[in-house]
């Protein structure tokens, strides 16, 4: 028999990299023997198409050492919206302090800050000629603002070099730092984002599972407070079904961030990013159900622009949404 191990709880490295893997905490992660996904349905195969200008962009996000989270959540439709020139920019570095079951980003203790981040992603909106630039960004608990000065430094930095290009920033809640979320966020605001996001993600019964660092009141309120401090500040909000929600309750969502002051929704399908290590798909929506979503929030809510379908993802036709909704706004006003 072999000696004992005296530390039996040091790790192997594949074991300290499987630990650092996306998705559910470990003790919920369905691990090696859960079953395999259920067939995707005709309408959410994706087509890869990789053209010019996707390798063009590609290429410069490399050359720059710039994170999209495009590429890092595994996106479906990079494709589409870098053959258009269209892309978001993943701020903060690309580890994330919490863990979301959905997620494809990595949980990991993130690197200090880059700051020469701000000037990279405005010379890469300046490269690119963007109309219109998505700025998102990880969870930085580590950080006493929880990054929020980063943020408001990008915004001018992008405002800086390309003055005509119009701004989306989807933001983390802030919370648990040494400052609280609300001077947090109004640091943000103060550097005049055109469009403030911060995604709900999913219904009220499922987050504390799905979402566990988050939390659902919390969520709504950084979009209350977005609205205080800057009553025509355009505010937007995201919702994943698939996950084991109810419609009736992706309804309920939906009139809370319409309480909360959101102005523009997007829903979309949860995508299993891996077997082993993320939530199973509970359902395949059928667009059908989607087109309902829509009508329902811009008929009856009053939202002024939801984006709902399949493929669907928060930054998917970003300048589009904003355009369209700061008209209605405007009109409404």
């Amino acid at each position: 028999m072999g000696q004992p191990l005296l530390i039996p709880t040091i790790k192997t490295r594949a074991e300290a990299e499987r630990d650092l893997r996306r998705g559910t905490p470990m003790h919920a992660a369905p691990g090696g023997s859960a079953p395999r996904p259920m067939p995707r349905p005709e309408w959410l195969k994706v087509r890869v198409q990789q053209g010019e200008n996707f390798i063009e962009l590609r290429d410069l996000m490399r050359e720059r050492g710039l994170h999209t989270v495009c590429e890092e959540a595994a996106c479906p439709n990079i494709y589409e919206c870098w053959e258009a020139r269209e892309a978001t920019f993943l701020l903060c570095g690309d580890l994330c302090t919490r863990r979301c079951g959905f997620c494809d980003i990595k949980t990991a203790k993130p690197a200090p800050l880059d700051a020469a981040e701000p000037a990279k992603i405005a010379e890469a909106v300046s490269l690119m000629g963007l109309k219109f630039a998505v700025i998102t960004g990880v969870a930085r608990d580590d950080l006493p603002d929880g990054g929020s000065d980063h943020w408001a430094s990008t915004i001018a930095a992008v405002r800086s070099a390309r003055p005509e290009c119009g701004i989306e920033v989807l933001i983390p809640d802030f919370k648990g730092r040494k400052e609280g979320p609300r001077a947090s966020l109004e640091r943000v605001i103060d550097a005049r984002p055109d469009v403030l996001a911060h995604n709900l993600e999913t219904v009220r019964r499922l987050h504390p599972a799905i979402r566990p660092g988050f939390g659902y009141e919390a969520s709504l309120q950084l979009l209350r407070w977005a609205k205080e401090l800057k009553t025509d500040q355009v505010t937007k909000s995201n919702l994943i079904v698939g996950m084991g929600e109810r419609e009736d309750e992706v309804y309920g969502a939906m009139r809370d961030l319409r309480e909360a002051g959101c102005d523009v929704l997007t829903i979309g399908q949860y995508l299993q990013p891996s077997v082993a290590w993320h939530l199973p798909v509970d359902r395949w929506v059928h667009p059908d159900e989607f087109a309902r979503f829509k009508a329902r929030g811009e008929n009856e809510l009053g939202f002024a622009w939801v984006e709902s379908g399949p493929l669907v993802r928060s930054s998917y036709h970003a300048g589009r949404q904003y355009r369209s909704a700061a008209a209605r706004l405007l009109a409404s006003a």
